[in-house]
């Protein structure tokens, strides 16, 4: 691999995504597996897909310096998936790990409108990405490495999160801050055979800015809970029954296994902050952050609805709101600014189902919707709630404005 100077590295899943277009109606979604059907289905977009290239490609195209590491097999779906990255950005490929006579990944995304996505997912070179590649990244210098998608790779968690752990706490005497994204794992593999409680407890402790979904963290906390609240949902949002005491429960476990900022993704019902108290005292020492204010990060429960907009599908959504985040950290944000520039960040990619094709114009298009009142949680409160997440009072209902995306 050739190295180059970056201030954040990405690493971990990469796939390319293949998107067909299906029809408006969205009960249409339970007839696409019917038996001996033929579905009439749209022309396909094809779209790069994984925490790689989502959240690296939009912190490319915001301003950020990136470095993309991940891993391929040597087939045509390979070479189209580094001739996309290229077409970004001629060094966005470089890192990247081509293996002779294994299989790219590649997903078939299921999104119809206005129904939350589903997938088919081939994990190919995936399952053999190693711990180990990420050792070299130790001295590379940059100021984040975010990793994400560690349930989709199977080598990754075979050994209990020791490998990881390890590489991530080579990386952080560096000096640098890990942020780690998770995803859901496969019920007929994975969900079976880790323990995931025991994995959190090996890897946590070096991590630094901790991003999981609801649903996949309690899956992995809770399972009971996850069961009864999954079948309450009917397949709708589990986020939709939350609480804010349950949130804040899971988070506190979360922060004692290590992690002193977390960040729980809600779908379209937000983002849920909170924080260690001994944020600072934990992330000052870092060479590449002792001039940041992590005072301002200190011991917080923050909650922040979405942006209200016509969603066209939700893919990628997730990890463009990472991005925003990832760059409000780089350019030195309080929590205040690094939620709301997470949310609009978001939102831009809920706007468009081929989300890469408007990456390019992030760093000039904000978020024009108005921010809704989130699920009413009357009886669970957070007294201690800072006012700009203080969702009941109308001042939050504002518009988006200039200073929501952080750019370079």
């Amino acid at each position: 691999m050739v190295a180059h100077q970056a201030e954040i590295i990405v690493a971990g899943h990469i796939c390319l995504d293949i998107i067909p277009t299906l029809r408006e109606d969205p009960s249409r979604a339970e007839d696409l597996f019917s038996s001996g059907r033929l579905v009439r289905v749209g022309p396909a977009t094809l779209a790069l897909g994984g925490c790689v290239a989502n959240t690296g490609i939009a912190l490319h195209c915001l301003g950020a310096s990136v470095r993309l590491l991940g891993k391929l097999g040597d087939d045509l779906l390979g070479f189209t998936l580094l001739e996309s990255l290229r077409q970004y950005g001629a060094r966005l490929s470089e890192d990247m790990v081509v293996a002779p006579g294994e299989a790219t990944s590649y997903t078939v995304v299921l999104n119809p409108p206005g129904v939350d996505r589903s997938f088919l997912h081939c994990a190919g070179a995936n399952d053999t990405f190693a711990a180990t590649n990420l050792q070299e990244l130790a001295t590379s210098g940059a100021r984040i490495l975010h990793f994400g998608y560690p349930p989709l790779m199977r080598n990754v968690i075979a050994d209990g999160g020791v490998g990881l752990a390890s590489a991530f706490q080579s990386i952080a005497c560096e000096g640098t801050l890990v942020s780690l994204d998770m995803a859901r794992p496969d019920r007929s593999d994975a969900e079976e055979t880790v323990d995931w409680k025991k994995w959190l407890t090996a890897v946590l402790p070096h991590v630094d800015l901790f991003l999981p979904s609801f649903d996949e963290i309690l899956l992995m906390l809770d399972r009971s809970l996850f069961e009864e609240l999954s079948h309450a949902a009917t397949g709708e949002n589990l986020a939709a029954l939350v609480d804010l005491l349950l949130l804040e429960r899971l988070a506190d476990e979360l922060i004692e296994l290590g992690a002193p900022i977390v960040v729980i993704k809600l779908g379209d019902h937000g983002l849920y902050l909170q924080t260690s108290e001994r944020t600072s005292q934990l992330l000052s020492v870092r060479a590449a952050w002792q001039d940041f204010d992590w005072g301002a990060w200190e011991d917080l429960r923050a909650l922040c609805p979405c942006f209200d907009v016509d969603v066209v599908g939700t893919t990628g959504a997730g990890d463009c709101a990472i991005t925003g985040l990832l760059m409000a950290l780089l350019r030195g944000c309080n929590p205040e600014q690094a939620l709301r520039s997470a949310t609009a960040v978001g939102v831009l990619c809920v706007q468009e189902s081929g989300r890469h094709k408007q990456y390019p114009c992030l760093g000039r298009r904000r978020g024009d919707g108005k921010r809704p009142r989130p699920p009413a949680t009357a009886d669970n409160e957070f007294a201690s709630f800072n006012c700009f997440v203080e969702c009941r009072r109308p001042s939050c209902c504002s518009k988006a404005n200039e200073t929501d995306i952080v750019e370079a």
